[in-house]
């Protein structure tokens, strides 16, 4: 018996038309429909795919920065970014930095 082939973009959309019809056939959505049966097809062709590994973890965190940022830091360096209800000159208020805490505890 000879091998019958399939045409992948035929079972693509037999398989969107079905989950389209389970739905009760929202009208105007075939085509989101039929991108979910694309993905479900590109699941099928590579199961393996989720198991490779993140291309962006290539040092396996090895870079360590060598002090904590605080957050208050985070804040000062953002720079001057007057709000809708700000002058050019106003400064946001943000929590005192460990390194500040300390030059006023100095001086005082």
């Amino acid at each position: 018996m000879p091998v019958r082939k399939v045409d992948p973009e035929k079972a693509i959309l037999e398989r969107a038309e079905k989950m389209w019809r389970d739905d009760g056939r929202p009208a105007g959505r075939l085509s989101e429909y039929l991108e979910r049966a694309r993905e479900l097809q590109a699941i099928i062709d590579n199961p393996t795919a989720g198991q490779l590994p993140n291309p962006m973890a290539v040092h396996h965190g090895e870079i360590v920065p060598e002090q904590p940022i605080e957050e208050a830091e985070l804040q000062e360096n953002l720079g001057e970014f007057p709000g809708l209800l700000t002058d050019q000159g106003d400064h946001l208020q943000a929590p005192m930095t460990k390194r500040k805490a300390r030059r006023s505890a100095d001086k005082a």
